[in-house]
């Protein structure tokens, strides 16, 4: 049986699937600065490294041209673009900005066992966290806070927030053994706000977040030397 009118072969599904993933992949190598400013990155290298065909990594950069991560010089490839503390300061005020005002919404809008599933969350947090499980902690976090947005009601903001967060290197936060303890405990305090429908703790806290995360990113990246001497 052929495919329904307008919805594309299972193929080129996956395909894109993979696309998206090594763009992943890749961008978080930029952010992070483990592929360094202005190099070259090589279509046959970074397939063979990252065990996929030349297909989707050539998707990939396409993808990063578009959000300005690298750019494609003639006969060269593509080059890392250097990216400025002031770039990693304008991706985290953005993204802060959107969740204040999800947060905000949130609290006057989210149910009793909307709560009651944060919680459970959290809880499945600490255990990564107890078991120093780094994709388990990316997991649980990005679930605990997806829940909340989504308890917003306000779909197509939470959409905005989420491809924003593409931007942030999560395993760089979760192998801090300190970051995970102090993530469980903040959340404990923010259900307790929303319990209370206390609106300004909520987004107080909320800015707290990317706050800490944008101290803890800048001082990754100056320890890796990422901004050289054009900091």
């Amino acid at each position: 049986m052929s495919a329904p009118a307008g919805l594309p072969p299972s193929g080129r599904v996956r395909r894109e699937q993979l696309s998206d993933e090594v763009a992943g992949r890749l961008r978080t190598e930029i952010v992070t600065g483990a592929l360094r400013p202005d190099t070259f990155i090589r279509l046959d290298e970074t397939a063979a490294r990252l065990g996929v065909s030349i297909t989707p990594v050539r998707e990939a950069l396409r993808t990063l041209r578009g959000e300005g991560m690298v750019e494609l010089e003639p006969h060269r490839g593509h080059r890392v673009v250097p990216l400025s503390r002031t770039d990693i300061e304008d991706i985290f005020w953005m993204q802060s900005t959107i969740a204040r005002e999800l947060a905000a919404t949130t609290t006057l809008r989210i149910t009793e066992s909307q709560i009651d599933e944060l919680t459970e969350l959290n809880a499945e947090l600490a255990d990564a966290v107890r078991r120093d499980d780094a994709d388990g902690i990316v997991a649980a976090e990005f679930a605990f806070h997806r829940a909340v947005n989504r308890a917003s009601g306000r779909i197509k903001l939470a959409w905005f927030l989420l491809h924003a967060s593409r931007y942030l290197p999560p395993h760089v936060f979760a192998s801090d053994p300190s970051w995970g303890a102090d993530v469980v405990a903040g959340h404990e305090v923010l259900i307790d706000a929303l319990r209370r429908r206390d609106v300004g703790t909520v987004t107080r806290l909320t800015e707290d977040q990317f706050t800490d995360g944008l101290a803890r990113l800048l001082e990754y990246l100056d320890g890796v030397g990422l901004w050289g001497s054009s900091r």
